[in-house]
């Protein structure tokens, strides 16, 4: 029988990685998954802003940035501005606070077309994942290591676990365009 394992482990990868870009899609609620791809400079080294700060959501629409470093609260702010959050921190010497506005229907949109376009930049990796493993069982086949049957066999089942990874990404990208829209 032939061993799937290490191809459901690149689909089941390929679906973390679209959780966590849909984490980081900012759908108008206070998510501090937006700041983890910001890096602050720490003492010379590139830290996530909640590596060095106490990150909270104290109201759905606030985040509440609170390093534990006073000393970091400009270059925290600094790095916020300059990426592509789209949203102005406040600073009252203490804490930062980030504010997400309500959403308009266009901007909505444009989320649920990103969420499209990521769900299917995922159905994409899950099929290279299905052509590798079919490439790999068909020069097996060729080398005689497998016989013909056995391949249709493999084929069946590989595009079984193709089409479970696909219906789950349509899931996750329904449920992303619900929680978009209904902002």
């Amino acid at each position: 029988m032939a061993n799937y394992a290490e191809f459901e482990e690149k689909m089941k990868k390929t679906l973390t990685a679209l959780n966590n870009d849909y984490a980081g899609l900012r759908a108008g609620r206070a998510n501090p998954a937006v700041l983890d791809r910001l890096r602050v400079d720490y003492y010379g080294v590139a830290s996530k802003i909640n590596e060095v700060a106490a990150v909270s959501v104290p109201e759905p629409r606030m985040l509440l940035i609170q390093p534990w470093d006073a000393s970091l609260l400009k270059e925290i702010e600094k790095v916020i501005l300059a990426s592509d959050i789209g949203i102005t921190p406040a600073n009252d010497g203490k804490v930062i606070r980030l504010s997400f506005p309500q959403p308009t229907e266009e901007r909505r949109r444009e989320l649920a077309k990103e969420a499209k376009k990521l769900g299917e930049d995922g159905k994409v990796a899950i099929r290279n994942v299905r052509r590798d493993a079919l490439d790999r069982f068909k020069k097996q086949e060729k080398a005689h290591e497998i016989t013909e049957d056995e391949l249709k066999g493999i084929e069946t089942d590989v595009q079984k676990l193709t089409d479970k990874y696909i219906a789950e990404i349509d899931k996750m990208v329904a449920e992303k365009e619900k929680e978009i829209m209904a902002v």
